[in-house]
């Protein structure tokens, strides 16, 4: 690591999708979004940065790779979102939607080609910390980044006394297609399954407190959500049998499946588990 990345705070980062190269090997390369406004992207095999990039004129809060791991999604404090190639190290496209309030979350996921009426290969979405989430429909290759829909979700004013709102968060659902998950501060705490197709909140699920994470897995119905009262709990859907678990010293920041979604890690202040899902 050189001297001037360690001077700044990495804020986010991401491993770029597996592809299968000579021998059957894995690409390995990792994203990494920092204080100053920039993207790195460091080879794990040769341990070195291999790319810097500049899109951001304040520190990012949200980063991702496209599905085919060809275009990197970057968000920043200020709202911003662009659209960067690590071949070229060119951005090509800088969104304005959500200005004014940090991103805090970007996906992707592939689609059908035409679903929900554009083209494009890959439905993408973007959430702010004023509780909107943006879904957007793209073909890199021909330059288009068409949106699908705008969501919006209420709130009431925030509680006296309460030094941050919980987070905006919102992941598309593996086993669900068109459906995308979103938790948040809000009227009641719950999960709220909203489908793309029919423009409409299709499932609800209630929960203890507001969620600080939420992760997906992408191999099982289950959904992992964490909370700011050190309480991890798994959801198994569309049940919403639920499972909840100790462990965190502290609010449970970080959830996160394996691919194969037999493993999930988390995270609080000072602790990170490891939890293997059994098959029962």
């Amino acid at each position: 690591v050189s001297a001037l990345v360690a001077l700044q705070s990495c804020q986010c980062l991401a491993w770029k999708p597996h592809s299968v190269v000579a021998w059957g090997a894995e690409s390995q390369h990792v994203v990494a979004g920092y204080s100053d406004g920039t993207i790195r992207v460091f080879s794990i095999s040769r341990t070195e940065m291999e790319l810097k990039m500049h899109p951001h004129a304040v520190a990012l809060t949200a980063i991702a790779y496209s599905t085919d791991g060809e275009m990197i999604l970057s968000g920043g404090k200020d709202g911003l979102v662009a659209v960067s190639s690590p071949r070229t190290g060119m951005t090509i496209h800088v969104l304005a939607e959500h200005k004014g309030s940090p991103i805090t979350v970007l996906q992707c996921t592939r689609k059908q080609y035409r679903d929900f009426g554009v083209e494009g290969a890959e439905l993408w979405l973007a959430t702010s910390s004023d509780r909107r989430v943006s879904v957007w429909a793209s073909d890199w290759l021909k330059d288009k980044c068409e949106l699908v829909d705008w969501l919006s979700f209420p709130a009431p004013a925030g509680p006296e006394g309460l030094r941050s709102l919980p987070p905006s968060l919102a992941a598309f659902c593996p086993w669900e297609p068109g459906t995308l998950v979103y938790v948040g501060f809000g009227m009641q705490k719950e999960a709220l399954f909203y489908s793309l197709r029919k423009k409409q909140v299709v499932e609800k699920i209630s929960l203890p407190y507001f969620a600080t994470s939420l992760s997906l897995s992408p191999a099982a119905c289950f959904m992992a959500v964490g909370f700011g009262e050190r309480l991890l709990r798994l959801l198994r859907c569309p049940s919403s049998e639920a499972q909840d678990y100790a462990g965190h010293d502290d609010t449970v920041h970080l959830c996160h499946f394996a691919p194969s979604g037999h493993r999930l890690l988390t995270a609080s202040h000072s602790a990170v588990l490891l939890w293997e899902l059994t098959a029962s």
